[in-house]
């Protein structure tokens, strides 16, 4: 056992791949430790993914029924705000709390733009883009996918 190991050291190269690995293990976004006055937070997958839709940008598998399999030449400018992990959409921050966006809403890079919850974490996600809110693709308590689209924003409006 190293000098390290023995002293309970949170920085210590091996306990954190294990963490690591464990996050990998049981699908885990984001780790917290706090022991003494060592501090130790590891996060994966926390960026949001925005990317520019096009006519073939969906596979026709992952469209919905109420989605036609055409999309029209507006959407091609639009931004997508997508899951960064698998988990449960939230509009909220509870049940009886405004939606953090609307439809209409203008948001910024940094704007809270809903919430998913993984493992009984509650990870705000950010908007990524700037915009306008044209769309919210998911219903509020709904099982979400890694890199399903949430939220569709018009960059230009």
């Amino acid at each position: 056992m190293s000098a390290a190991e023995k002293s309970g050291d949170l920085y210590n190269v091996k306990k954190l791949r294990r963490l690591i690995e464990l996050m990998k293990e049981h699908d885990l976004s984001e780790i917290d430790l706090k022991e003494a006055d060592h501090h130790v937070r590891i996060k994966r997958g926390g960026e949001v993914i925005a990317t520019t839709v096009a006519p073939a940008a969906l596979p026709a598998a992952r469209q919905s029924a109420a989605e036609p399999a055409r999309q029209s030449a507006a959407d091609a400018g639009m931004l997508l705000i997508k899951s960064p992990m698998v988990g449960t959409f939230y509009k909220a921050s509870g049940p009886d709390s405004a939606p953090f966006v609307k439809v209409g809403d203008r948001i910024g890079p940094e704007k809270t733009v809903c919430i998913v919850e993984a493992m009984k974490v509650f990870n705000e996600i950010p908007a990524g883009v700037s915009g306008q809110v044209v769309a919210i693709l998911v219903e509020n308590g709904s099982p979400v996918e890694f890199g399903q689209p949430l939220i569709k924003v018009d960059p230009g409006a």
